[in-house]
């Protein structure tokens, strides 16, 4: 059997070739899909007892509801010093992007620490499973000011020295001294950070963060509580354990907190507070997966049946020979085997050599050495079983179905192997795929442009955003400031907390117009100086500007807010605002048309902007580009004059506000990439049937054109059965693809509308790559000599 189906496949090199080119891209794509899940799925499920480790979380309920996986710092100690419910109790807070100094005599070397710092209680180890290597478990974070690092952190920051005993600077303010090393962090763990301080630190570092008492006012991204409930302990006991927390500590708030239990093995997929990737987007990739192997399989079914006339006296001598049904059929399964299995070993390689493409595409680490996995070669071995049985079963009923004589006499046709429709449901199907998938790549390239080129209601081009820097003070930072607008090549700048659009967010509950209640919905701050209106160029709709202060004197909002409150811009003007527990008070100067703060998944915030130097941490430079990169140099030196030991960073406008759009950009190039694959496969599948048709229709070709036939009609001879199917697959891709896209299109406030010019696209697109892979085989067979087709008649 296998010497008989090599001789085949080496007899009939264009069909195997195009065969086992199609399995192999389309097992390429599932073995890095398949790669890509497993790491997802695996993420943080090797800690001990990880299905009783929890997450505490909070939703904000307003006007509408806010999720965010933070809670109020002191809860945790509360909930130890309160309850038995949990067997540990763990808060960590996580500095992001800090400065880190190391100290070596006169030398100062300065350091971003990209995974940020994490102030950690003890505990926190003894519920996660990350390994000390150096240092004793129960004393390394037991006193303030003591760090432990990982072994990638300790190389970074002393090289191939002991660290223990070793001293870093945080932020210029807190030295550190190293008590114990880590094991290096596995790759599929949520938890980044590479140094962990203790706990009692944070009293120095941020006073306000760390008071268990009064630290119930607000929320700081990055402070989570972990817990690990005792057996035999439900969600729902802690949960309601949690809840008269709400009324005791923030009973006056109308920012009703509801504190609830996150497991373990949802934080990774959960978008609501901040997961890494929903699981319905990994669902996606699968089924975008299974398509193309659907794809893949279908063109060998197509180009099998098609080929089955020439194997036909094939199976009638064999058949009279006394070979029995059974035998002919596992006879050609194995064929099938034989293509499967090169497509599968094809696919290996290409899949380890696109293993650096993937994990950039995706921002993961599949490991380069795939195949060292039981689990991956398992699903290697089945998909390549399951492609031999899907794809060669209905070919290998057709043709070891075939009656002797009628195989012999040459007496079989279309109908025997199952007709022209089989093929025609085959080629339908591809053609829906491929279509679905070119509608998906549509709808999101527009929505993306929209995204990126939608007016936002601010200047964002030219701008960049600098830090002020860890010591900044009043006085320095109005003198780098009047250092900076003096630059020829700078031509508007601000002090301020954030850009209008930004992921830093100061969510706050105002108090409207001197009322005693606080308003039901969230207001989002932006701390600014007068000059912040004129370089974002926002848009005044009613009002003036703020007037220079370095204290909070007057205020800026926008026509969400008077809206909220019921009014129209003209009518707010003069009302007072108090927010930020009543420390920030002011009367409303101007109204600023709406700009959007957040990506275009959220609704326009209710904002307030005020003057409060001591909240500044940017500046925002408005350049002219064409001297940008001397005056950025400029700049620099200007700012590290004031700032030495500090390092000097910047980031452009334009660039942050692109990064809000990330998964969505990824996305898009998953579907772009998968569609062309698909439209691949599906040409290789329409090359190999027109070359058979070809090969068919020789001989009417070589009649019509006797008769008087012109190239144009040849070529519509071939081409008319493909440009039905087309238009017949379209009718079935149109409604697939709008219901998915508009499903995908939910997760925006605002929004591209589908319409019909969507569809018509895909058609085209489909037709003339169906035109493209045709063409070749139809006018060489359009433009043969008749007499060359007719002389064996």
């Amino acid at each position: 059997y296998f010497k008989i189906g090599w001789r085949n496949l080496v007899r009939e090199k264009g069909y195997s070739m195009i065969n086992i080119g199609g399995l192999a891209l389309s097992i390429t794509c599932g073995i890095l899909v398949f790669s890509l899940v497993k790491i997802h799925t695996s993420y943080d499920n090797f800690h001990e007892n990880s299905d009783r480790i929890y997450r505490v979380v909070t939703e904000m309920h307003r006007e509408g509801i806010n999720y965010t996986g933070s809670v109020p710092s002191p809860l945790g100690e509360h909930f130890r010093n309160d309850f038995t419910l949990s067997e540990k109790v763990a808060r960590i807070y996580t500095q992001s992007n800090p400065l880190i100094q190391i100290k070596k005599g006169e030398e100062l070397i300065k350091f971003r620490e990209a995974d940020g710092i994490a102030f950690t209680e003890s505990t926190f180890f003894e519920i996660f499973n990350f390994p000390l290597l150096h240092g004793n478990p129960e004393t390394v974070l037991s006193e303030a000011y003591t760090a432990i690092v990982t072994e990638k952190a300790a190389f970074k920051y002393f090289g191939n020295n002991n660290p223990v005993g070793e001293v870093f600077w945080l932020e210029n303010k807190i030295p550190f001294t190293v008590t114990g090393v880590l094991k290096d962090l596995p790759t599929n763990t949520d938890i980044k950070s590479q140094i962990y301080v203790s706990y009692p630190s944070l009293k120095t570092f941020d006073p306000w963060l760390s008071d268990e008492n009064n630290g119930w006012g607000g929320i700081r991204g990055g402070m989570y509580c972990y817990l690990l409930i005792k057996s035999g302990v439900s969600v729902p006991q802690v949960e309601e354990a949690l809840q008269p927390y709400v009324a005791k500590f923030r009973g006056n708030s109308k920012n009703v907190h509801h504190y609830k239990l996150q497991p373990l093995n949802d934080i990774h997929f959960n978008g609501r507070y901040e997961g890494v990737i929903e699981k319905s987007k990994l669902w996606t990739l699968v089924i975008i997966g299974s398509f193309l192997l659907i794809t893949a399989c279908l063109n060998f079914i197509n180009l099998a049946t098609a080929q089955a006339l020439k194997r036909a006296k094939e199976v009638g001598v064999r058949k009279v020979l006394g070979s029995f049904k059974r035998q002919i059929f596992w006879q050609f399964i194995l064929e099938t085997g034989i293509i499967a299995a090169l497509g599968v070993v094809v696919a290996m390689v290409m899949a380890t050599l696109l293993v650096p493409m993937a994990n950039d595409l995706f921002k993961t680490q599949i490991p380069a050495n795939l195949f060292t996995d039981g689990v991956t070669l398992l699903f290697v071995f089945s998909v390549g079983v399951l492609i031999t049985l899907l794809a060669g079963y209905y070919p290998a009923v057709i043709l070891s179905g075939f009656q002797p004589v009628a195989a012999l006499k040459g007496k079989l046709s279309q109908q025997n192997i199952g007709g022209f429709n089989t093929r025609r449901t085959l080629i339908v199907s591809q053609f829906v795929i491929s279509q679905i998938l070119i509608i998906g790549m549509i709808v999101v390239m527009n929505q993306m442009r929209y995204a990126q080129q939608a007016d936002l209601g601010f200047d964002k081009e030219a701008i960049v955003m600098i830090d002020t820097g860890t010591d900044s003070t009043q006085t320095k930072s109005n003198l780098i400031k009047d250092e900076i607008a003096r630059l020829p090549g700078v031509e508007k700048i601000s002090l301020c907390f954030t850009a209008p659009a930004s992921e830093d967010d100061w969510g706050n509950s105002i108090k409207f117009d001197n009322k005693d209640e606080e308003v039901n919905f969230r207001t989002s701050i932006k701390a600014a100086d007068a000059d912040y209106v004129s370089t974002f160029n926002l848009e005044l709709v009613a009002g003036r500007n703020l007037t220079p202060s370095d204290t909070v004197k007057e205020m800026l909002v926008n026509e969400s807010l008077v809206h909220k409150v019921g009014l129209q811009p003209e009518d707010a003007l003069g009302r007072i605002i108090s927010a930020n527990g009543g420390s920030m008070k002011g009367p409303i100067v101007g109204v600023v048309k709406d700009f959007h703060d957040k990506s275009f998944h959220q609704e326009i915030s209710a904002i307030l902007i005020t003057t409060n130097s001591p909240d500044y941490s940017s500046y925002a430079v408005k350049l002219n580009l064409n001297h940008a990169k001397a005056t950025l140099a400029e700049i620099e030196k200007i700012w590290l004059l004031q700032h030495p030991d500090q390092i000097f960073e910047y980031e452009f406008l334009d660039t942050q506000i692109a990064q809000f759009y990330e998964s969505e950009e990824t996305m898009l190039k998953s579907i772009q990439a998968f569609s062309v694959i698909a439209i691949f496969i599906g040409s290789l599948g329409l090359y190999g049937l027109i070359s058979f048709m070809v090969a068919q229709k020789t001989k009417e070709i070589g009649i019509r054109k006797v008769l008087g036939g012109n190239i144009t009609q040849m070529l519509w001879l071939l081409g008319k059965e493909f440009m039905r199917l087309i238009f017949i697959a379209s009718f079935i891709a149109a409604p697939l693809g709008w219901w998915f896209m508009h499903r995908w299109l939910e997760g925006f406030k605002f929004q591209i509308s589908i319409t019909g010019w969507t569809f018509v696209l895909a058609i085209a697109f489909t037709i003339v790559i169906t035109s493209i892979t045709i063409s070749y085989q139809a006018i060489r067979a359009a433009l043969m000599n008749p007499v060359d087709s007719l002389r064996s008649e």
